[in-house]
């Protein structure tokens, strides 16, 4: 399986669905369907790393025959120990929520990579993402060059910065929440609201400029084939939750649409 990165770059932009509830079960499913990625939710999912690392299983390992796809987690926080572990587990990218300055977007990187050029715990020689040590330094010499970083742009203050932000060295991508920062604007629910959209329209303008890549969720005025028409690199249209919740409730009023009580 070819690198995320080199998927993104030959592919141009990549599908994801969201991974909540970290059932290895749904998460086959959810990968048999052919999504190009997971993005494991330790945020505002309930799971924990050793849960998050049998969903990853799950997408790398070809799920019953079928295809596989890559691994991306969403961390609770910018934090060095939570990077670290879903790193050493094996995620290809890991996604830092509420990066508002130049500091977090640094914090976030140097946390993602290797010393010299960051102070992500050395454990390599034990670790799954080095097969346990087997592929020892040939993973540490990748890890710095391949590990996905994500930025959360979430904010008013982190839109206010995002210029700087897309500056620093290894932000690898700038992800749009639209409901978080809607919420911060003062804006709640309304996520495609014309200031919300000029917002999202300068982080849009401060990747291209500084040559990093998008992601985003669609929203109802914005469309998944509208954030690829815009260049999107990663667009994540799906959660598994919603997969499920919405199937049940068509499928309940299918049923029960023509039964008279």
């Amino acid at each position: 399986m070819t690198s995320l990165k080199a998927d993104i770059e030959s592919k141009k932009h990549l599908f994801g669905c969201w991974i909540e509830l970290y059932s290895p079960f749904a998460t086959e499913v959810v990968v048999q369907a052919g999504y190009d990625f997971l993005m494991v939710d330790l945020e505002h999912g309930p799971g924990s790393v050793m849960d998050a690392a049998l969903q990853l299983q799950v997408a790398q390992g070809g799920t019953n025959g079928g295809p596989r796809c890559h691994g991306l987690c969403r961390v609770p926080q910018n934090d060095d120990s939570w990077i670290k572990r879903v790193l050493d587990v094996g995620f290809e990218g890991v996604m830092i929520p509420a990066v508002d300055s130049v500091e977090d977007a640094q914090r976030a990187v140097a946390s993602c990579r290797y010393p010299p050029a960051g102070r992500r715990g050395m454990a390599a020689a034990i670790v799954r993402a080095a097969r346990y040590g087997r592929d020892c330094w040939d993973y540490v010499e990748a890890a710095n060059r391949e590990v996905l970083v994500i930025c959360q742009i979430e904010s008013a203050k982190a839109v206010e910065a995002v210029e700087d932000i897309a500056q620093v060295e290894g932000v690898d991508l700038l992800f749009v929440g639209p409901s978080d920062l809607s919420s911060d604007m003062g804006y709640v629910g309304e996520v495609d609201h014309p200031e919300v959209v000029k917002a999202t329209q300068r982080v849009e303008q401060a990747a291209r400029a500084a040559g990093k890549m998008l992601g985003a969720i669609p929203t109802p005025a914005r469309s998944a084939q509208n954030l690829v028409d815009a260049g999107y690199e990663l667009v994540l249209a799906g959660a598994d939750t919603i997969l499920l919740r919405d199937a049940a409730d068509a499928h309940v009023v299918s049923l029960k649409s023509g039964v008279t009580l």
